[in-house]
Formats: C-alpha cells, sequence, structure tokens
C-alpha cells in the first residue's frame, strides 16, 4: 500500500490550499479543500500560533488521516497571556502575567509529548519558558514560582 506523508506548518485554523499545502496534496489525489478544512477545524483552538501538522495519504484509496502536532510552549504561553510577542528584555521588563491554572494547561499538553515523568517537572519547564518570555506567574516572577514549587506549597495543582 503507497503512503505518503506531508508536513508542514500551519497558522492555527488558516491553513489554505495555496502552498506549502495544496500542492504537496494535489498529485496525491485526495479532496485538497476537504483536507484544509478537516486541517483548520482540528486546529481552530490554536489559532494565530504556529501547529506542525501531519497528513497521511493511502495513495491507494485516497483515504487521509491528519495528526495535529501541539504548538510551542511559548506560543502556548502568549495565546493564555494575551500576548502577541514576549518582552524583548526578559527578567526586567514584564510582557504578560498567566495563572498557575495557565501554566498546568500548557504543562498537560505538553506532557504527553514530553519524557517527563510528571506534571511538576514539565511545568518548571513551562515556566523556564515564561522566563524567557517576561511573563509572571500569579504577579509573581518564575524564579519565586518556582521556589514555592519547590517547596511544595502548588502540590494541591499537580494531583
Amino acid at each position: 500500500m503507497g503512503e505518503q506523508k506531508v508536513s508542514s506548518l500551519v497558522t492555527g485554523g488558516a491553513a489554505s490550499a495555496g502552498p506549502p499545502l495544496g500542492p504537496a496534496l494535489g498529485p496525491l489525489g485526495v479532496n485538497i479543500m476537504e483536507v484544509i478544512n478537516a486541517i483548520n477545524t482540528k486546529t481552530k483552538d490554536f489559532e494565530g500560533m504556529k501547529v506542525p501538522v501531519t497528513v497521511i495519504v493511502n495513495t491507494d484509496t485516497k483515504k487521509y488521516e491528519i495528526e495535529i502536532g501541539i504548538p510551542s510552549a511559548a506560543a502556548l504561553i502568549m495565546k493564555e497571556a494575551g500576548i502577541q510577542k514576549g518582552s524583548g528584555a526578559s527578567g526586567t521588563q514584564w510582557a504578560g502575567d498567566v495563572t498557575m491554572d495557565s501554566i498546568i494547561k500548557v504543562a498537560n499538553a505538553k506532557l504527553e509529548k514530553s519524557y517527563a515523568s510528571s506534571l511538576k517537572s514539565v511545568a518548571k519547564t513551562i515556566i523556564g519558558t515564561c522566563l524567557a518570555l517576561g511573563v509572571k506567574i500569579e504577579g509573581k516572577t518564575p524564579k519565586e514560582i518556582t521556589a514555592e514549587i519547590n517547596e511544595g506549597k502548588w502540590d494541591e495543582k499537580f494531583k
């Protein structure tokens, strides 16, 4: 059975039949608009973010499946913080603030794709990303929050 994979980074909810997807899908004999619409439906939660997408086409039956990746932690945090980009001067200027619930939401999205053993360790990585972006958590700096996590202050949230 022939199988072709087409991988691309698309903007969530805004994939189009133009390049890179259209021309790659065309020769495979699938209904391009149908595939694009399916991608947009699956990625609409990630509106405005770059989302890794793979379309796997069975060239014999013309059936296809779509695998959606998870946008980067940075993109997810910026969405949670409602900001378009991180602060240019991380550590001195702050671009936004997210709640611990947002951190956990992003950590959960990433957990299944990471090799970390616990939600807590993924959350710490996400908090590191917050530092790079200049995003505070619960009004505190990522350093303060990490110290609190290490002290067990947020353990209830990680259950």
